[in-house]
């Protein structure tokens, strides 16, 4: 695998690592086959129940690599992957069915927010930069962005982010809704990782694939519908193993053994 992107799992968590911190880990079409596989690999192996997604070095991902934007330009040519079906779609993340947990450690632009929003989670910087990008570079709202961040912080806070294409602090993403949580650099991706263990050691991994699923479904369908959906989930819990086990374990006074997901 390349290695451009670095995975570790430990403690049930796997820890992916954008890795090309001298270029403040700009997106590249390899990085972007890498994560995804990566990705991938992690939904279908037990032993990993929460994934976190960092930066090497500075940055978390600062946009695209401009020679590859460069090379797009010159050639005004449009990508061929996704014309040709090979590429998948950058809401691929959403599909996974573990939680995906973004530790924004530094600058966090363009399609690498982008990728950042994909994430289930976000916990940033105090000091971490975030863009939109996209209009001071002459394009549009790219890969599904102008449909998940209106659903995050609202239209006329999306509008402002993509408009403007301003540049938004760790801490004023947190209060746009942006970010879940703003930390201090030097604790952030140590506290997103205690984050993540603290899910291994007591949830659910058939409980977090579920609720996972039923979030990002229910933002198409109507209270109704949702409601009908969840009370047939109910049901079903009611007959598996990990809810015996949470009641049980909950009453002895001890973690939970929950089972893992299966491939």
């Amino acid at each position: 695998m390349s290695e451009v992107v670095l995975k570790d799992v430990h403690d049930g968590v796997a820890l992916l690592t954008l890795n090309r911190p001298e270029r403040l880990n700009a997106w590249t079409a390899e990085m972007e086959h890498a994560y995804f596989a990566m990705l991938e690999e992690c939904a279908g192996d037990e032993e990993v129940r929460v994934i976190v997604v960092t930066g090497a070095g500075r940055g978390f991902c600062a946009g695209a690599d401009m020679h590859e934007l460069q090379a797009i330009g010159d050639g005004g040519v449009s990508d061929r992957a996704h014309e040709n079906g090979d590429r998948r779609a950058q809401t691929y993340p959403l599909s996974i069915p573990k939680p995906i947990i973004a530790a924004i450690n530094g600058a966090c632009a363009g399609i690498g927010l982008v990728q950042a929003l994909m994430c289930d989670l976000r916990f940033a910087a105090e000091d971490a930069k975030l863009t939109t990008a996209f209009a001071r570079r002459g394009l549009i709202a790219e890969h599904g962005i102008a449909w998940m961040l209106p659903r995050l912080i609202g239209p006329a806070r999306a509008l402002d982010l993509l408009l403007s294409a301003r540049v938004v602090l760790g801490r004023e993403a947190q209060s746009l809704g942006l970010v879940n949580r703003s930390l201090p650099a030097d604790r952030v991706v140590e506290e997103t990782l205690q984050y993540a263990r603290e899910l291994v050691v007591n949830c659910s991994p058939a409980s977090l694939a579920t609720i996972k699923r039923q979030v990002y479904a229910d933002l198409q369908r109507g209270l109704s519908d949702g409601l009908a959906e969840a009370d047939r989930l109910m049901l079903r819990s009611f007959t598996g193993h990990d809810f015996v086990e949470g009641v049980n374990s909950f009453l002895e006074r001890r973690d939970p053994r929950f089972e893992p997901l299966s491939a």
